[in-house]
């Protein structure tokens, strides 16, 4: 095999497009919005899906802000199959880059009014033998900020998290 770089039998990778959230500008803002079945497999989906578009937009894979973003979007649609779960009912990712920000929102919505998460300053521990309610703890630990409102629409809600794109100091 030819090493030669002007030979056709040469594999380069082209250059990641990094850079353009180093300068924060709203020209470089970007959003993938997308409606997802109540599922583990749509969750599942939802989350591979955003994670290729995280690094299509130039949040590589295996970096922290990546990483980060994946958990806590993972955590929030896996919610949402859940405990937001309606028959017949889809829940709906929007994810956005805010570069003059630096911070990546990710927002789940489901059609499940009558179950609602703890407000950020209302989450406990959980008891050591409880086998679940460790995952919006995991949300409070990876992002900037995070809540949840009522979704405007129509039935059920809404629950959001900002990650930032810079390791945490």
């Amino acid at each position: 095999m030819t090493t030669d770089p002007g030979s056709p039998s040469c594999i380069t990778q082209p250059a990641r497009p990094t850079d353009y959230l180093i300068t924060p500008h709203p020209a470089f803002d970007r959003t993938f919005e997308m409606r997802f079945t109540s599922t583990p497999r749509g969750a599942r989906l939802a989350r591979r899906l955003a994670a290729h578009r995280l690094d299509a937009w130039g949040i590589p894979y295996d970096t922290y802000a990546h990483d980060a973003v994946v958990l806590v979007l993972a955590e929030l649609t896996a919610n949402a199959v859940r405990h937001g779960h309606v028959p017949g009912r889809d829940f709906q990712l929007r994810l956005r880059v805010i570069a003059q920000a630096r911070t990546v929102r990710v927002e789940v919505t489901d059609t499940r009014a009558e179950q609602v998460p703890p407000r950020p300053d209302a989450l406990r521990l959980p008891d050591a033998d409880d086998s679940g309610g460790r995952g919006l703890l995991l949300v409070a630990g990876l992002a900037a900020r995070w809540d949840w409102h009522p979704r405007p629409d129509g039935p059920g809600k809404t629950v959001w998290a900002e990650c930032a794109l810079t390791l945490p100091g």
